[in-house]
Parts: structure tokens; C-alpha cells; sequence
């Protein structure tokens, strides 16, 4: 005897829909951890138009909820995500920012909400060539791009992370020292020993560095950030870039160029900033910036870790006229500003 199959029922109700027990609004639901292969068409990475290119990406998504709805409809909201990659990263060269702003605006209009907020990390492949070989060899970065939208308009936030190669400036001044004495013992008069000091690279010990940088722009702007000039932003901040595949006049260029180029971990940091307001010099008002550097280091078993973020305005004040900003506003307060 066949087996009947007795279709479903529609639900008698929409438990989402009704109201909770305790009437009180929530600032985020939502869902995180959403992992999609996202393709983006167009000229990416370089190639020409036409061109497709795979990112891994993680993805959260959040509504706010009024105090007369239980819950969301999360449901919609992998709804929501799966139609935007479908219908417009296929078609679009969109950036991360870009895609999240896309999202936010139908997961607030799908979910009825006054402000939702989308946050996506993209694993992102480039092909550089090494620096004195030219060797090509593949880099993995990772970009992010975070959008908030609520009945203004939609705010975006561009991020980038790199590595990169960090000589310490402190332990290289005592080895200089150490080395200009012992010149110095063996004879060798003070210009000598300027001079053999100008010529040979002085030991230090070195830190991994991990940049990550972002710049948000307010609903109203229409700047278009290039994640790729954050990119070099933050590799040029440290001592050296570094590279996946090296043969071995590469790996004596980076060694060279990173101890004739020392940074803290606070330096790199300023370089980041100070880069930004040269090269963004139309975008001030409204703007942030957010500069973060982690050096993993080698003759301590802790890391260091130096931040600046604020009002890009407000930085670029303090470095034409000096004075400090008293109040560094976060990455959260300039994603929740309330609407003037």
C-alpha cells in the first residue's frame, strides 16, 4: 500500500509577530556567522572585464526590534542575503561595503525595522610580485565592509587587514652602540665608524605585524573608497612588506629595507593616519577612521597593540594645529549616531 503524504498546515500563527511578555525594545537581533562563497564580476584583482573572481565571507546581520514584536524573522534573513549575492554580485563589481549596505536596506524593509546593520569579512586573493625577482606570488588580505541603515540613508564603513614586517628601533640603537664601541676598541677613528655604521644594517629583532585599517563615510557622501589604496596604506606603514613566496635576493631586500626603516608599533599607526588625510583630503566632515596595529612579538612572549580612531575631521585638526582631542570617538558610537 502507497504511503500518503498528508501536506503540512500553514502555522495558525506568527508567534515572531505577537508581543513578548516583557515589553521592552532590543538594540540587535539577528544572525551571525553566515558563511557564503560570494562571485564578483567586472574588472577585480586586475583582470579584465568579465573576469569572476571567489571570495570566502562571513556575514552578520542585525535589526533592531520594537517592544510590541516578540521577534524577527530570521528566516528572511538568509533570505535576504541569498537574493542580494543572486541578483547582485553576479551582475555588479560591488565592494564589501557596498554589498553590506545592499543588505542592510532589505533586511530593515523585510524585517520592519528603524535601523539594521550588516557586517561582512572577505578572505580577498592578489597576485603581487615579489620585490626583486618579480617572482608573482599570491597574498591573502581581508576586507570588510560594514553598513548601517536606518530612515537617512545608509553609512558604510571600509576595512582592510595585511601583514607585514616590523624592526624594533629600540633594541637596534643598543645594538648600535654596542657595535660603535667595539669599533672603536679595535681602532677605528669616529668617522670610520659613522661610516661603517651608515653601510651595514644593523641587528634588531623583528615583529609580524597585523595592520587593519577602516574608513567610514556618512549617508550623505558619495566617496568612493578603494580598498585596495587601504591596503598599501597599511603595508607602507610598517617597516617592510612581506611576501608568501621569495627567492633569495627578495628575502635580503625585505631584511634591508626593514632595518633602514624601524618602527614601534605606535609609528606605524601615526603612518596609517597620516596617510589617510593626505590622500582623502575632501573627506572630513562626518568621516571616521579607525587605524589598529598588532605586532606578534619575537624576544617577548606577549604582543603590543596601538589604535587611533575618531572623527577623521578631528584628527586632521590635531595634526595641522597640534592641539589633542580630548574625546576619540569609537567605531560603535560613529555606527549609532543618532540622526541630527
Amino acid at each position: 500500500m502507497a504511503n500518503v503524504t498528508t501536506p503540512t498546515a500553514a502555522p495558525s500563527r506568527d508567534a515572531q509577530s505577537e508581543a513578548p511578555t516583557t515589553r521592552v525594545s532590543l538594540s540587535r537581533v539577528g544572525v551571525v556567522g553566515v558563511e557564503k562563497i560570494i562571485r564578483v564580476c567586472g574588472t577585480q584583482n586586475g583582470g579584465p572585464a568579465g573576469d569572476e573572481s571567489l571570495y570566502h565571507a562571513d556575514l552578520e546581520c542585525f535589526v533592531d526590534l520594537n517592544p510590541e514584536q516578540a521577534g524577527v524573522h530570521m528566516s528572511r534573513f538568509e533570505e535576504v542575503v541569498n537574493e542580494a549575492i543572486d541578483t547582485v554580485v553576479l551582475s555588479e563589481a560591488l565592494r564589501a561595503e557596498g554589498l553590506a549596505g545592499h543588505i542592510a536596506e532589505r533586511v530593515r524593509e523585510r524585517q520592519g525595522g528603524l535601523r539594521a546593520e550588516v557586517r561582512i569579512a572577505a578572505r580577498y586573493p592578489e597576485t603581487v610580485p615579489a620585490p626583486v625577482s618579480g617572482l608573482p606570488t599570491q597574498e591573502i588580505y581581508t576586507l570588510f565592509g560594514t553598513a548601517v541603515s536606518s530612515e537617512r540613508g545608509t553609512r558604510t564603513l571600509t576595512g582592510v587587514e595585511a601583514q607585514g614586517m616590523t624592526a624594533c628601533p629600540c633594541a637596534q640603537g643598543l645594538v648600535e652602540d654596542g657595535a660603535r664601541a667595539r669599533l672603536a676598541e679595535q681602532g677605528f677613528d669616529r668617522g670610520d665608524i659613522d661610516r661603517i655604521v651608515d653601510a651595514v644594517p644593523i641587528a634588531t629583532h623583528n615583529q609580524r605585524g597585523i595592520g587593519t585599517l577602516y574608513i567610514g563615510v556618512p549617508e550623505e557622501s558619495d566617496t568612493d573608497i578603494d580598498a585596495r589604496r587601504l591596503l598599501r596604506i597599511v603595508e607602507s606603514s610598517m617597516s617592510s612588506e612581506i611576501y608568501e613566496l621569495m627567492k633569495r635576493s627578495d628575502e635580503r631586500s625585505v631584511v634591508e629595507k626593514a632595518h633602514a626603516n624601524p618602527r614601534f608599533v605606535e609609528d606605524c599607526v601615526r603612518e596609517m593616519i597620516r596617510q589617510v588625510v593626505g590622500d582623502f583630503p575632501t573627506l572630513r566632515d562626518g568621516a571616521f577612521v579607525h587605524a589598529r596595529q598588532e605586532n606578534l612579538e619575537t624576544i617577548h612572549r606577549h604582543n603590543v597593540v596601538a589604535e587611533r580612531y575618531g572623527m577623521l575631521a578631528e584628527i586632521a585638526g590635531e595634526l595641522e594645529s597640534a592641539d589633542h582631542s580630548r574625546h576619540h570617538t569609537t567605531m560603535r558610537e560613529w555606527l549609532e549616531a543618532p540622526a541630527v
